[in-house]
């Protein structure tokens, strides 16, 4: 199984974020992320405006409740050592301790240089992988997330619509394979 590293732009976005963590619980791939990664995703929730101090604790209380394996600890020794930029290098020190093959960005600039067996996806490029690999998961995922969702989108075709700007290959392809779900887009 895949194992990746979810940066804070990919967890900070809702409709971006509970897509891959759909897909991580159909057993696409399995999600790591430090709790440095989840301080600034949430913290820059919580500053923006977009959720309160209330709503963000749930969030954490949730992730760690849903993912608990996810968690990467013992990484901080490694920082210096990342060849990426600077403000990023805590992500791929994550990537490497947790042995993880892949992180998950869309920040693509400052992953430009990472260690062997290390690479950084876009999350159109990792969902996009996913659909190919997984598509029988990947619609799963997407029935559940659109089923949870209490106001719009709440259809698997409006969700494709809201992922459209940041992942129109995976959009693309999704609606290739699974046009009942997609008639919409």
């Amino acid at each position: 199984m895949i194992e990746a590293v979810l940066d804070a732009d990919v967890i900070y976005p809702l409709p971006l974020r509970d897509t891959l963590l759909s897909a991580a619980v159909e057993g696409c791939f399995r999600p790591l992320w430090s709790e440095r990664i989840l301080d600034e995703a949430i913290g820059n929730l919580v500053s923006d405006k977009r959720s309160t101090p209330e709503s963000a604790d749930r969030m954490r209380a949730a992730l760690r409740e849903h993912f608990e394996d996810a968690f990467v600890e013992g990484y901080e020794d490694r920082i210096d050592e990342m060849p990426n930029h600077p403000k990023d290098r805590h992500v791929a020190a994550c990537a490497a301790e947790a042995g993880a093959g892949v992180i998950v960005t869309s920040n693509l600039k400052d992953f430009r240089q990472l260690p062997d067996g290390i690479k950084a996806m876009s999350p159109d490029e990792f969902l996009t992988e996913l659909i190919v690999e997984h598509p029988d998961r990947m619609r799963a995922a997407l029935i559940a997330q659109a089923s949870r969702l209490k106001r719009e989108p709440n259809t698997v075709a409006q969700l494709l619509e809201v992922l459209k700007p940041v992942a129109p290959g995976f959009v693309a392809i999704f609606s290739a394979i699974h046009p009942d779900l997609t008639r919409a887009c």
